[in-house]
């Protein structure tokens, strides 16, 4: 699993948190992509807006929507926030 990164990601909107393993090949609107259709796949309810923004928990950068996550201080054990 060297091409993904395993990261925590909380989405406050729903007050859940995921643990997912994100593709470093992705751009971050991809990603964003990705963990709707995981929340989808929990509970069909869950319809997060397509403009949300993806934050790093504990230094409160941003990461523009069409950044490669190989190229952003995103790592294993990142946490993450959905807003």
């Amino acid at each position: 699993m060297e091409n993904k990164v395993l990261v925590e990601i909380f989405i406050p909107a729903i007050d859940k948190s995921l643990d997912l393993y994100i593709p470093l090949n992705k751009r971050i609107g991809n990603v964003i992509t990705l963990i709707n259709k995981a929340l989808k796949e929990i509970d069909d309810a869950y319809n997060l807006p397509p403009s949300m923004v993806l934050y790093n928990r504990y230094t409160s950068k941003s990461y523009a929507t069409n950044e490669l996550v190989a190229y952003t201080d995103i790592k294993s054990g990142s946490s993450l926030i959905l807003v």
